[in-house]
């Protein structure tokens, strides 16, 4: 078996993605709390503010409801493999994992001696049950999405610390650590989100009465955490705050200690004070607009084209990001080993696109751009650049309980995105939350070409790196052209951060501020 992420076959070359970038930040400074080099301190309550509008945001492993969900989920839970800084999946409480040579099965062997919060030795009983639930119909979850090839009934205990997991018939499936980051955490047989909530996370649930939903949760040190050492603060309490202005008083006042996904039109509370400055990370996950090819009047390649060309990308970026990102290209994931970077980049060309448009007999075009309140900068920004083209453009905002719900199935035009744009491409697609896979259970693009299909299928069953990358490089093309989503936009991550806090970096990922094993006070 392999000791790394990736079998010895190097069936995912995950290593070669892009390098961290490392930017300044604002205000008081930039790296981490104490600087580089600096040690470690013990003891202390790390506290951090999130905004996070769903009051009844829950403690489940595998069926997170809204944003702090997922971000006590960080806390609380440990997975097989976890991300790195880079967006690449390593190991965490497996130690070695190792696939088939036709990749229809995958070997996982936990470390020794791991312990859950109630001091119960973790085994390979724990990892199936915890797959079971990920992938129990009855659950329900979203996120079960991600492991949906696996054979749930085929587990195999081989002895206390290894599990064979195998892909269900019919279903090519190579990116098992990729697809598991998030939402995998190991759980007990015992366990219950409510009465029972067990982990092995740095962090443990202090009681019961101290997690409010939509309020705060406060955690005390898990001592027998998987990295020696690890976590630093003896407390985390992560507080819920109704919006950005008084979470960024809180933290300049020293109430909290980081302030998570800021937005760029606070930064400037921030630059001149020195009790706190801005962390940026420069990340993959994207902003778009995605077209519904099943509605007018998207069903034609043509309009397709020519509202990709009516985006001004480096001006979406400037005006709707504030210049925190980079321009993209339609294609998400730009830090895959199999991406095709070859693939010209598409220009702002409202002549061209009205040409198109004229020429498909939609000279005045009218359509609703439906926006969450995420995404409701770009679509205004949009709507100014459309009218080069004669095309008029009514932005609808909705909130954000509407836009994930039901409709966004049916919505012709609508804004969209992902912070998970980190993962590696193969293993973002079948996630189905965001995308246009052919697996994809929210696809609201409808993108459903049977030529894409059938490359995408067998990309995720080639072991071989460079063959495939031949046939991810045929995908691409047929998505760029062809697809329902105008990928605009790269977005940084910026957190806010207090001067005394340390060990928190910039990084590709979207969650610096919540490697709460890593960061002291």
């Amino acid at each position: 078996m392999s000791g790394g992420f990736i079998d010895r076959r190097s069936l995912l070359a995950a290593g070669a993605a892009g390098g961290l970038l490392m930017l300044p930040g604002c205000g008081g400074g930039s790296g981490s709390g104490d600087g580089p080099g600096k040690q470690p301190r013990r003891g202390g309550r790390l506290r951090l503010g999130i905004i996070d509008g769903e009051r009844s945001g829950n403690l489940d492993a595998h069926k997170p409801v809204g944003l702090g969900s997922t971000i006590r989920g960080f806390a609380l839970y440990s997975k097989l493999w976890e991300w790195s800084s880079q967006m690449t999946p390593e190991l965490a409480l497996a130690e070695e994992s190792e696939v088939t040579p036709d990749a229809r099965a995958w070997t996982v062997r936990l470390q020794k001696g791991l312990e859950f919060h109630n001091g119960k030795t973790i085994t390979a009983d724990d990892v199936i049950f915890s797959i079971r639930r990920l992938t129990d119909p009855a659950l329900a979850s979203p996120y079960g999405s991600l492991v949906n090839q696996i054979d749930r009934d085929g587990l195999v205990k081989l002895d206390d610390r290894t599990v064979r997991i195998p892909v269900r018939d019919g279903q090519g499936f190579i990116a098992l650590p990729d697809t598991w980051t998030n939402f995998g955490g190991i759980v007990p047989p015992d366990y219950h989100p409510v009465t029972n909530p067990v982990g092995a996370g740095p962090y443990k649930l202090r009681s019961p009465k101290d997690f409010v939903p939509g309020q705060r949760a406060l955690f005390t040190r898990f001592e027998n955490y998987f990295k020696p050492g690890q976590p630093y603060a003896d407390e985390l309490e992560i507080v819920e705050f109704k919006d950005h202005t008084t979470r960024i008083a809180a933290l300049l006042a020293g109430q909290i200690d980081m302030a998570n996904a800021l937005s760029p039109e606070h930064i400037g509370l921030l630059e001149r004070d020195a009790r706190a400055r801005v962390l940026v990370s420069k990340t993959n996950g994207w902003q778009s607009f995605d077209m519904n090819l099943e509605a007018e009047p998207f069903r034609d390649p043509r309009i397709r084209e020519a509202f990709r060309l009516i985006a001004d990308r480096e001006d979406l970026v400037k005006r709707a990001l504030q210049g925190q990102g980079r321009i993209a290209n339609d294609l998400y994931s730009p830090h895959d080993p199999t991406f095709d970077h070859a693939i010209p980049q598409r220009t702002h060309d409202p002549d061209r696109a009205r040409s198109l448009l004229k020429a498909a007999g939609h000279d005045g075009l009218k359509v609703e751009l439906v926006a969450s309140p995420a995404s409701i900068s770009a679509a205004l920004v949009y709507a100014e650049q459309a009218k080069r083209a004669g095309v008029e453009v009514a932005v609808k905002r909705v909130d954000n309980a509407t836009f994930i719900g039901p409709q966004r199935l049916k919505w012709g035009f609508s804004g969209g995105g992902a912070m998970g744009g980190g993962m590696l491409g193969l293993s973002w697609l079948p996630t189905g939350l965001h995308t246009d896979a052919p697996t994809s259970a929210a696809n609201k693009t409808h993108f459903r070409d049977p030529e894409f299909g059938r490359l995408f299928s067998a990309a995720l069953a080639e072991p071989d790196t460079a063959k495939r990358t031949t046939l991810v490089h045929a995908a691409q093309r047929i998505q760029h052209e062809s697809g329902g989503m105008i990928i605009w936009g790269f977005f940084n991550t910026l957190d806010g951060i207090a001067a005394r806090v340390g060990g928190v970096q910039a990084e590709e990922s979207h969650f610096p501020t919540w490697r709460f094993d890593k960061i002291w006070v």
